[in-house]
């Protein structure tokens, strides 16, 4: 047996983002019993993953943590968040271990210098260099979202009007900059041929309720009602979904959903862009405001525009977005 841990402390779309390294080790290397260390609050994210044999949960410290993992003597440990932390826990359980680029360097010049130097490869494609020294390969399959059964969302538990097929519109995102403007998601909403389902958490609520407030029964806000597993069902269910970038994002792709994806101050070729491969990616779309000498103005985000204009989510083709729900 081949003890292998898998270290990724961040949030749901990281997480997500890490399940074809999952996979493919575990059907890749003979006897492969792979473990995962993540925040607590990532726990309901990979419960459910079959290629995962344990889920080691850090909650704000390693005192108790630490002597369980070294007690495991693994094999190899695949660093896919590659911070001082990280370092800290490689270092004490001093095993083997691979980990990939962040391209922090390249990141900080095109925010800062407006110098593009970026590979153009997708962050799943960089993860696979923590395990090339496995012999492990990426297959291709895409990434895995997998819900507890308890968790899935019976279409006839919905309004009447979503049970034979709906949009699923994100409305929620970590930071302001990189959410789709209330009065542009009420615009789309609005000319939607099919029912909208709005996805967000607890702090996308108020404003859910807002747009279905403004639009009318066609619009079901879901936001702050649903768990991640809950919401995931609904992705899978919905026909298209329009997303700000955030971790829902990756679940839809999980799913291979047509993705329309909407960028504000971050960009595509940071490398976290909808992975998608064949129709999917086809039938996909990214938008984005080109031409704004002030974009990308974070690798991350802010709770506000740093110029004040925020014409890069202010300014996108609702138009197209519309065209496109609709076909």
């Amino acid at each position: 047996m081949k003890k292998i841990l898998i270290i990724r402390f961040s949030s749901i779309g990281d997480i997500v983002l890490t399940t074809p390294v999952i996979r493919c080790l575990k059907t890749q290397v003979q006897d492969a019993e792979i473990h995962y260390l993540t925040k607590k609050q990532n726990h309901t994210l990979l419960t459910a993953n079959p290629f995962i044999h344990k889920i080691w949960l850090y909650d704000k410290n390693f005192d108790d943590l630490l002597p369980l993992l070294q007690a495991e003597k693994f094999d190899f440990i695949v660093d896919l968040h590659k911070n001082l932390r990280t370092f800290y826990v490689r270092t004490r359980l001093w095993r083997p271990s691979g980990t990939f680029s962040k391209l922090n360097l390249q990141k900080w010049m095109i925010v800062n210098l407006h110098l593009d130097r970026l590979s153009r490869i997708h962050i799943v494609d960089r993860y696979f260099k923590a395990v090339r020294s496995l012999g492990v390969k990426n297959d291709h399959k895409g990434l895995d979202y997998f819900i507890p059964s308890g968790d899935e969302v019976a279409l006839s538990s919905l309004p009447g009007p979503f049970q034979n097929g709906f949009i699923a519109i994100v409305i929620g995102g970590k930071h302001t900059t990189k959410i789709f403007p209330e009065d542009r998601v009420t615009e789309v909403c609005r000319k939607m041929k099919r029912p909208v389902i709005l996805l967000g958490d607890k702090n996308d609520a108020e404003r859910g309720k807002r747009i279905m407030q403004k639009v009318g029964p066609t619009v079901f806000n879901s936001c702050g009602g649903f768990s991640i597993n809950q919401s995931a069902s609904l992705i899978r269910q919905s026909e298209k979904v329009l997303t700000n970038d955030t971790g829902l994002m990756h679940i839809a792709a999980a799913f291979g959903k047509p993705i329309l994806s909407v960028w504000g101050n971050t960009i595509p070729e940071f490398g976290m862009y909808p992975y998608l491969e064949g129709k999917e990616k086809a039938d996909s779309a990214v938008f984005e405001v080109r031409g704004l000498d002030c974009r990308p103005c974070s690798k991350i985000g802010f709770d506000k525009c740093p110029k004040g204009h925020f014409r890069c989510m202010k300014d996108q083709d609702t138009e197209g977005m519309i065209q496109i729900l609709n076909s």
